[in-house]
């Protein structure tokens, strides 16, 4: 039975075969993997990622798809978790797992956010997503797409725009063009200090809440004229100008501050 795409869902199914074996290239799965994949839809990415891997892990919330998945795949080879992937426990499904996915727009920026909180027990992440979501993912400061998205994940992850996706690559064509995108987490390679991530968040969210104000305003409850010469930082930027480092240096400074 064909399956209806449900605009709740922002369900938008690939269907072009070049663009698929693309995306499988750039995944490189190996048997062995310890993979999952959010929103396998009608198993574009399915099919041939179970081609080389011996199991596969996937969380879709449409029961229609469930039902198709559990008559087409046997359980040896397919575990289903039925459930929505912003409430999905990474953690049941151990380490150096390797997250893969056709994101839906409409829960894309949350998603990557809920994965960050899992990001010691991933191995790498690949996402097909908005290509304005992507772009900011990987901006660089100074940068009209670079934001708070970009701070936060690239603090998380060294993340890479692979492919660029057509809207005719997908049934039914979305409004937008798409990409595909890299995120490894930085483990020991971190090319910055760690520091408090919940702090961090706050400060970020403060400095871009009014991106147009300079940092002497968006960050007065934080920093005063003293602490900005401190950290060697000119009050008189905006917050597109600061590198991650800034932040984190920042988020270290303060927290030294409230020992």
């Amino acid at each position: 039975m064909k399956h209806i795409p449900r605009k709740r869902f922002g369900q938008n199914f690939l269907i072009d075969r070049q663009v698929i074996a693309d995306i499988v290239a750039v995944i490189r799965p190996r048997p062995d993997d310890v993979m999952v994949e959010i929103g396998p839809g009608l198993g574009a990415i399915t099919q041939p990622l179970l081609k080389t891997l011996r199991h596969l892990h996937v969380v879709e919330i449409d029961r229609d798809i469930v039902a198709r998945l559990h008559r087409e795949y046997e359980p040896e080879r397919l575990t289903v978790h039925a459930c929505d992937a912003l409430k999905f426990d990474f953690s049941s499904l151990g380490e150096g797992l390797r997250v893969v996915g056709n994101l839906p727009y409409n829960i894309s920026t949350p998603l990557l956010f809920h994965l960050a909180d899992h990001v010691s027990l991933v191995r790498d992440l690949h996402f097909m997503l908005q290509k304005e979501v992507v772009e900011r993912m990987v901006a660089e400061p100074s940068t009209p797409a670079y934001g708070r998205l970009s701070v936060m994940l690239q603090y998380y992850f060294s993340m890479e725009n692979l492919l660029h996706v057509p809207p005719q690559a997908f049934s039914p064509a979305p409004k937008v063009d798409s990409a595909v995108v890299r995120m490894i987490p930085w483990g020991e390679g971190r090319p910055f200090p760690e520091c408090d991530a919940s702090l961090l968040g706050k400060v970020v969210t403060a400095a871009f809440a009014m991106r147009r104000k300079t940092l002497r305003n968006t960050l007065l409850a934080y920093l005063k004229p003293a602490d900005f010469e401190g950290l060697a930082i000119d009050p008189g930027q905006r917050a597109e100008n600061l590198a991650v480092q800034d932040y984190v240096k920042i988020v270290n400074y303060l927290d030294g501050k409230l020992e």
